[in-house]
């Protein structure tokens, strides 16, 4: 086992050891903190429930991550591009981050029903900033005597991007989506919470008005796993590109 995990692994048992411990002692009740033990205990009992509503989340996560991925790249884009576009939408983009997601799902609610559609929405709206803005900000910062070298050897635009611009500017792409990888997840589950008849974040509304904290904390265990699956996903496809990259500059 590499030796960078033993330590995370170490510190995480004695949590969750001291919590059994502490929780059977004071003999809390389960409405109240449910122990470890309970909560694997829901996990395995509500497999095939949860892993139903996973695979809507997972849908919904996905699809917007994508999205917010494709809109991202040519957005960023277009405002290095176009000076004009980067000062008319760049202010619109961060004011958009202040607007609380539980406003507007509501609003999208009665604009689009309770489908997939408004659950994309959310997930577009909090995974697209953090992409656009690494990506744009990378793009801006590319290596400009590359950049002048092609112009003098008549290269047009679209070859400047495609041979500096866009390579230099991978990694940033690639740290955006990672940190939106792991909001996608949330963004289905704020979804779901406000309309929805399906999916985690219904499961856990209706755990949570039963008072079943062990179900509640089952799903929340199923969201973490899910978000570190999606990051880890993400980590892979980076890696993957990087090595063609290599292999094609070689």
């Amino acid at each position: 086992m590499n030796k960078k995990w033993v330590y995370p692994i170490f510190s995480f048992s004695v949590i969750i050891g001291f919590w059994e411990i502490l929780g059977r002692l004071l003999k809390v009740p389960l409405y109240i903190l449910p122990l470890p033990s309970q909560i694997i205990q829901s996990l395995i009992n509500e497999r095939v429930i949860l892993f139903k509503h996973a695979v809507v989340t997972m849908e919904e996560a996905i699809i917007g991550l994508l999205l917010s991925a494709i809109f991202a790249f040519f957005i960023a884009i277009l405002m290095d591009r176009f000076n004009k576009v980067r000062l008319m939408f760049l202010p619109h983009l961060v004011i958009s981050q202040t607007i609380p997601v539980l406003v507007l799902g509501p609003i999208f609610s009665i604009w689009f029903g309770f489908g997939l559609t408004p659950k994309i929405l959310i997930v577009i709206l909090m995974c697209f900033f953090p992409i656009v803005v690494a990506f744009t900000d990378a793009l801006k910062n590319s290596n400009q005597e590359k950049i002048n070298l092609l112009k003098t050897y008549g290269a047009s635009n679209r070859q400047i991007y495609k041979m500096v611009k866009i390579p230099e500017a991978m990694p940033a792409f690639f740290s955006g989506l990672k940190i939106s990888a792991t909001y996608c997840m949330g963004g289905a589950i704020v979804g779901e919470w406000l309309s929805a008849s399906s999916g985690l974040g219904y499961y856990m509304i209706r755990a949570k008005n039963g008072y079943l904290l062990d179900k509640v904390f089952a799903t929340v265990v199923v969201i973490m796993c899910l978000s570190l699956l999606l990051n880890y996903l993400v980590l892979s496809i980076e890696k993957i590109l990087i090595k063609k990259r290599m292999i094609s500059n070689v």
